[in-house]
């Protein structure tokens, strides 16, 4: 990963399906293009040794995805404007867009293995069917309305039939969530086949875990909310306090914190409230009002 510096080469041209991105054009190739697929934007520089390696392999598993997502190349020397906007300070960098927002992203060089996981989870957020669409339906919605031994059970029984099932696996880990054996949803986690270990629907599960495991260590509301009353600047007291709210199960009041948060300090603690705000949005399911409304207002404080 390399600082930004200078460079003129310009790229060559890839196709219908990876295109160079430009300040003219990042509007409609990117924000509004990302309303219809997923599109991912790789943030580079002829200079940069790192982009070099990551760039083709980010296209190759682009292509792979057969469509299902799209790539935009942004030569930050050349659109200095985008780069100053979401505060690309070294490179390479990856942003995904989703529905107009940015959903996920990385910095630095990865390898193929994780570079392919990340492209198969981003081209995922469109949606699709498993074939086994009303069973994981029907088990989410005992899941939903408190019924989690039954959800289990429902789960155990799809994955009997197909193991591969990435909804019933991710769905079983979050059943024995729910139920308080955060020790068998992890090992059910670490269990997963390679080639779903890193679907959107196990990194759901994970996250939820790592919710739970945070839950255990959870302070008093009414004295956390005090203390950030009283010490609207202490940026420790108000990550406790979204904390112990969304362990409390007040989701949409934890997100308003970390929004806060991020607003008052985007850099405090590595970006820990970023960091939180994704954890929290990716355990939610895909379209959940309160993840679509808080990416929405992180996306317009990270462009503000």
């Amino acid at each position: 990963m390399l600082e930004l510096g200078s460079g003129n080469q310009q790229p060559q041209a890839k196709g219908d399906l990876i295109t160079d991105g430009s300040e003219q054009n990042f509007m409609a190739e990117v924000v509004e293009a990302s309303r219809e697929v997923p599109v991912i934007v790789d943030f580079w520089a002829p200079w940069c040794g790192p982009c070099k390696t990551l760039g083709p392999a980010l296209e190759a598993a682009v292509q792979a995805a057969g469509g299902k997502v799209r790539m935009v190349k942004i030569n930050v020397d050349e659109n200095q404007q985008i780069a100053a906007q979401l505060r690309i300070q070294s490179i390479p960098t990856v942003y995904a867009f989703w529905q107009g927002q940015p959903a996920d992203g990385f910095q630095g060089a990865l390898p193929p293995s994780e570079i392919k996981s990340f492209v198969d989870k981003i081209a995922a957020l469109a949606g699709g069917d498993d074939g086994l669409g009303e069973a994981i339906d029907a088990a989410e919605a005992m899941l939903s309305e408190g019924a989690a031994a039954d959800a289990a059970q429902t789960f155990a029984a799809i994955l009997g039939q197909e193991p591969g099932s990435a909804a019933a696996h991710g769905g079983l880990a979050r059943a024995h969530i729910a139920m308080g054996d955060l020790d068998k949803a992890e090992a059910l986690i670490n269990a997963a086949a390679p080639e779903i270990a890193n679907s959107p629907e196990l990194e759901a599960a994970r996250a939820q875990l790592a919710l739970a495991r945070q839950a255990a260590d959870a302070g008093p509301i009414d004295e956390l909310r005090a203390k950030v009353g009283a010490e609207p600047d202490n940026h420790q007291a108000r990550f406790d306090l979204a904390q112990a709210l969304h362990a409390n199960g007040e989701v949409e009041e934890a997100v308003e914190e970390l929004l806060e948060l991020f607003r008052r300090d985007r850099d405090w603690n590595d970006g820990a409230a970023k960091a939180q705000l994704f954890t929290i949005f990716e355990a939610l399911k895909p379209g959940d009002p309160i993840a679509q409304k808080g990416r929405r207002r992180l996306s317009s404080m990270i462009f503000a």
